[in-house]
């Protein structure tokens, strides 16, 4: 049966409403990022933590008095975190700005000869390490390090300076509130839906709510055992540098391969630059291989499991689209539009496979390739019979 040609406008009319409606919230996105920052943080973390809201609520304890323990657990580990990584990762980029001139010379002196040797390229004529080497440092030391750097840009404008303080004030504030109004505000999304619609959108809210869990929850908290397994083992092995590839490597953990490589050029690189010998870099090799046992038969089974988490690649692409799109704003809501994205594509693949232009109108099924083709066909009564043809 045809549509009528005013059926087609109508619905080529509401289509443009929605596209309409789409364009104009990314446009009030992209303008009210500034302000939007703290509140959609703040959400996160209230996502983060109602599940152990709602856990500790089971037990009894109302949920004012469980939201106030999860809120001073969280202030509590982001103090401790501050205080203890800000000042060691400061140390270690200062140790590494005097080791500079170490690195330049094994550099120039034994890692560029010997690929030259191998390769028979003449790498040192279109490479200046010596250049590039004190750029980075002279740079470095004439701003001080990131935190004068970033006081300095905000001297500069007093607007980001105010802006920044409100942003820090509030965060607090309105984590507090999501986590205590968290099921409210869920509650009230649900009853906005439609309810024909209820019961697929319900569906597809929890599996994005799963497979983003299983990244943030999961893969972050493997990136932070990784990051502190390697960073103690590399200063176990003795180099200074060791922390700081730690954490490089526990970063990078998420995506899979770059964060153990990366790891391992970065360790032998510092235990050959500062020790020469072989016996350092088999330490770094030995680190980074107990991880990768550790991580492959214990943490990611434990912490992730089979959930299904976002690719490493989609990851990526939507940190990096979100950041050049929105800037800092859309790089926190890159993963959790990434997430329903998702599940989205699953459950357009889901629809379209059981649908009748995947499946074709009458599907023919062969029993022996020699014979004839069975087709089914409904017979008058409504029954289906075979009918070879």
């Amino acid at each position: 049966m045809h549509r009528a040609p005013i059926d087609d406008i109508a619905l080529f009319l509401r289509r443009l409403q929605w596209t309409a409606l789409g364009v104009g919230a990314c446009w009030l996105l992209w303008v009210l990022a500034p302000v939007l920052t703290p509140f959609v943080v703040a959400a996160m973390l209230g996502w983060l933590g109602d599940p152990l809201v709602d856990r500790i609520e089971r037990t009894g304890r109302s949920r004012n008095t469980s939201v106030t323990l999860v809120f001073t657990f969280m202030a509590l580990l982001v103090v401790l975190v501050l205080v203890i990584l800000v000042p060691l990762i400061e140390r270690q980029i200062s140790t590494l700005i005097v080791s500079l001139p170490s690195y330049r010379d094994w550099f120039t002196a034994t890692a560029i000869p010997w690929l030259e040797q191998r390769t028979r390229l003449e790498i040192s004529d279109w490479l200046d390490l010596n250049h590039l080497i004190e750029l980075v440092r002279s740079n470095w030391e004439r701003a001080g390090g990131f935190a004068t750097t970033l006081l300095g840009y905000l001297s500069r404008s007093g607007f980001a300076l105010i802006g920044l303080v409100a942003n820090i004030a509030l965060l607090p504030v309105l984590t507090f509130f999501f986590l205590r109004d968290w099921d409210v505000l869920v509650d009230r999304v649900a009853s906005l839906i439609p309810r024909d619609y209820l019961a697929t959108i319900s569906r597809l809210a929890k599996e994005s709510d799963e497979v983003l869990g299983a990244f943030l929850r999961g893969q972050f908290l493997v990136m932070l055992v990784l990051g502190v397994m390697y960073g103690v083992g590399l200063w176990g092995v003795g180099l200074d540098l060791g922390i700081l590839i730690g954490i490089i490597a526990g970063l990078l953990t998420f995506v899979p391969y770059l964060g153990p490589a990366s790891g391992i050029i970065l360790g032998v690189i510092a235990a050959l630059v500062q020790y020469g010998d072989w016996k350092h870099v088999l330490g770094v090799l030995a680190v980074f291989g107990v991880g990768q046992v550790v991580e492959s038969y214990w943490l990611t089974p434990k912490l992730v499991g089979d959930r299904i988490g976002l690719h490493p690649v989609a990851v990526i692409f939507a940190v990096l689209a979100g950041g050049q799109l929105f800037g800092f704003l859309g790089m926190l809501l890159a993963l959790p539009v990434a997430a329903v994205a998702n599940v989205l594509l699953r459950y357009a693949q889901e629809r379209y496979t059981h649908s009748r232009l995947y499946a074709g109108e009458q599907p023919t099924i062969l029993i022996d390739p020699a014979q004839a083709p069975i087709v089914p066909k409904a017979n008058d009564a409504g029954r289906t019979e075979r009918e070879v043809e």
